[in-house]
This record gives structure tokens, sequence and C-alpha cells, in this order.
């Protein structure tokens, strides 16, 4: 049975509908990129782009870096854009768009999220970068779908206990990285680490301005937890997320992190953009052997 046109919704010219792209105009290895205006700071240092196109928050390019075909994509900020876009992209090489059916040969892609965070222990210090091995899931949008098979469930209950987590909050999922895409980007250069992803910057953050939290400690929670060689590095938006659902799809993901600031001891980074620049070539400079 073909997917109906309510559930995978295309524009008039036949691109998937938030995303505005064609099956042709993306390359199977895609960096992700939060900001819309970081995608063309890692794109100048391509020799070529065939593709550029923009439709709300989600700019895309692709292009040439050296011989490797690469599309970088700004998702926005947080776990339900992710769920749109990497549902949409799935679609685009694992749906025929023509007749709306499921293909019998699925594709895999290899994606790298290029990010900024912020370090929650004071040994990991500004303007550091950070793999994420694992993505905690603190903001519950996994569980709209089937997540039996990609959960750690040893080491969720040893957080909900350390945590008292609240009943009344969704579960906390961790999901694992892709081992195949982190034996590429691993190296003495960068730091290792559990990443929490949050459904908010403020208060799902441990943030105050004027609202008081339900919890005021959990961040402090989250400093201090370890479970045999497990703790949480640092906080974000979007890691578990794209963890997840790529799991749940069959591709490859790995997120990568410029810490521009320390929770831990109140630091920010004099030079954030140079620290993400820095981290860019980083990536570039493996994506090419992947």
């Amino acid at each position: 049975m073909s997917i109906k046109s309510s559930e995978l919704i295309l524009n008039p010219d036949g691109s998937v509908y938030h995303l505005n792209l064609k099956p042709e105009n993306i390359s199977d290895t895609i960096i992700f990129v939060g900001d819309q205006d970081r995608v063309e700071k890692i794109t100048k240092h391509f020799e070529s782009i065939e593709f550029s196109t923009q439709k709300r928050e989600f700019k895309t390019q692709t292009g040439y870096y050296k011989d490797r075909r690469i599309t970088v994509i700004s998702t926005g900020i947080g776990p339900d854009n992710i769920d749109i876009v990497l549902n949409e992209l799935d679609a685009l090489v694992n749906i025929d768009l023509k007749t709306r059916q499921p293909k019998t040969e699925l594709t895999s892609l290899n994606i790298i999220r290029i990010g900024t965070s912020g370090s929650l222990q004071s040994d990991i210090p500004v303007d550091a970068f950070l793999m994420s091995t694992h993505g905690l899931d603190v903001n519950g949008m996994l569980h709209f779908y089937q997540i039996d098979g990609i959960s750690n469930p040893e080491i969720e209950d040893a957080f909900i206990q350390h945590t008292n987590w609240d009943k009344n909050k969704a579960r906390p999922i961790i999901i694992n990285n892709s081992q195949y895409l982190q034996k590429y980007f691993e190296s003495d250069k960068i730091y290792q680490g559990m990443t929490g992803t949050a459904g908010g910057f403020y208060g799902p953050q441990g943030r105050v301005l004027r609202l008081p939290l339900h919890d005021a400690n959990l961040n402090s929670k989250l400093d201090n937890f370890n479970y045999k060689e497990f703790r949480i590095t640092n906080f974000e938006m979007e890691t578990s997320v794209i963890y997840g659902l790529s799991k749940l799809l069959g591709h490859e993901a790995l997120s990568l992190n410029a810490i521009i600031a320390n929770r831990a001891t109140g630091d920010f980074s004099k030079d954030p953009k140079k620290t993400v620049e820095k981290l860019i070539l980083y990536a570039l400079e493996r994506i090419v052997n992947i």
C-alpha cells in the first residue's frame, strides 16, 4: 500500500515538504548544523557547490570537498526539527516518491553533526572538541516511536535512580553512536562522553531567569552521575534524537561538539567562531576518509 499524501507531503515540484529537496540533491554523506548561517561556513571550504536551496530554517548546500560529495543542511534547534529533517532525508533515499512505496533496497546515510555545546565537567575546557559516544534523551520525543532494541536499560535505570527521576516525565533513553563513524573521528585531539539532549534551552537545561525549576538540583545530579565508565559530559538539544532516529532508520550518525561554555566553571569562549572553524576543518579532513 502506498503512503498517503497526508503522511508524506510533497511540494508541487515533487520535493519533500519541509526541506524542499529531491533525491538527486543530496549526497550519502550529510553534515548537520543547527544555524543556517553555519552552512556556508562549511561550504566555503568546498572546491565547488552544485546545489543550494532554503525553506524556512532548513538551508541545504551540496558540493565537493576534495573528491568527496557532501551535503550540508541546517536543522534549526531542537528535537522536533530533527524529527522533520531525518524523516524527510530518509524518505529521499528509501521511499520511491513517485509510487510512494518504500524501496526494497535501502540506503544508509552517514550523518555527522557539527554543533556547539556547553560542558558539564570542569575537566573538559572551553574551546575543546567533544565526540558524543552516547546520547542521553531527556526530552521524550523518541517515545513516539518503537524504540525497543536501541536503548540501554541498565544505564538508564542507574540514571533514573541517581537523579530520582520524576515519574511524570518521559523515561530517559540512552542511545549509542555509530561505532563505524567513531573510528574515523577519534583522536587525542577530541574528548569523548555522553551528551544530554534537552527539549529546551532554559528550564530543561537548568537555567533560571524568572521561572523556578521543578528540580533545581538536576544539573548537579547530571554532573556527578557515574556508572561504570559512563558520565554525562555536555548538554545540547539534538544529539540523542539524531542517534535514535538514525538507529531506527538504519543510518550511521555521529555528533561532534565545539565546547563554547563550561557550566561547571562559568567560563565562556572568548572566540567561539574560531573554535567552531577549527572543528569544521577537523571534521572535513576525516570525512574524506570515510
